[in-house]
């Protein structure tokens, strides 16, 4: 291989030392990370310097930092390894090696806890009326994480939901519109009323905002943490805290639960989303079958 060809390849292996370190920012958390001692790590990454012609990281006694080539890399090289990483496992699945039971071909649907019911019981039910139909199986997620699911290829496709999720990357069909609704314990006093606002429901003294997860940190506020849809439902009842939802989330109310909608929230889009690259003769057939809907 001549000297272009070399540095322009990079391993998966390099790939994966260097994005532990450009995200710890420190050799010896990096190095315990990828469990191997710290010298190893040091020198691979400075032949992977060498190798690109660029400085990737400054180093000196207070830590170390990213240069612009090195978030270059950061960014780019976590996209090349969940492209990798997405296409050994939808190669397995579809020969069903990642599966006990030996499934081949099924589907993998990533979806948020609790959002779009109806919808999905409703495609659910079209698509295995269809007579090619394959398996699907249904993998809940948390509230960003979906795009991520079809990245890394835990997911074959997903119900995303904008303006909360982004669509960047992928193709997409619009599938619902629907408004917002705060979700009130039935006791509190603002349950009675029949419209809300968004700041109604975001200065509530005694009832505040749940905080749920994005990309690993839950937003800032006085609310509850939030970790699943079963453990919101119960604080909700008990009169801990208020959320705020699509308005098909009614499907799962609890009966100490009270939907209000709210007036100035943005509408909801949900969208049927998959990888732009996709071949795949079921998934297309069930992307069919949502537009139908």
């Amino acid at each position: 291989m001549g000297a272009e060809g070399t540095q322009e390849s990079l391993e998966t292996r390099e790939l994966r030392y260097f994005l532990a370190v450009a995200e710890e920012l420190h050799f010896g958390r990096a190095a315990e990370r990828l469990g191997m001692a710290q010298p190893p790590l040091s020198r691979a990454i400075q032949q992977l310097e060498r190798r690109l012609g660029v400085r990737l990281l400054e180093r000196n006694r207070r830590g170390v930092a990213l240069t612009d080539a090195g978030e270059v890399l950061l960014h780019e090289g976590r996209a090349a390894l969940d492209a990798v990483t997405a296409a050994a496992r939808r190669t397995r699945r579809s020969a069903g090696a990642d599966d006990p039971a030996g499934r081949r071909n099924r589907l993998v649907l990533a979806v948020k806890a609790a959002a779009s019911h109806e919808l999905l019981h409703k495609l659910l039910d079209a698509y295995a009326a269809e007579p090619d139909a394959v398996e699907v199986e249904v993998l809940p997620s948390g509230t960003c994480e979906q795009g991520d699911m079809l990245r890394d290829g835990r997911a074959d496709v997903a119900l995303m939901h904008a303006p909360f999720n982004s669509l960047a990357g992928f193709d997409s069909e619009e599938l619902l519109t629907e408004g917002q609704i705060a979700i009130l314990p039935a006791r509190h006093p603002l349950a009675a009323r029949r419209t809300l606002t968004l700041a109604d429901v975001t200065d509530i003294p005694d009832l505040p905002l749940a905080r749920w997860s994005r990309d690993g940190t839950f937003l800032p506020g006085p609310g509850p943490e939030i970790h699943d849809q079963t453990q919101l439902a119960q604080l909700i009842a008990l009169g801990r805290t208020v959320a705020i939802f699509p308005d098909s989330a009614r499907a799962w109310l609890w009966a100490e639960h009270t939907a209000v909608p709210l007036t100035d929230a943005p509408p909801v889009i949900t969208h049927i989303a998959w990888p732009a690259h996709s071949r795949s003769l079921p998934l297309a057939a069930l992307i069919r079958t949502a537009t139908r809907l």
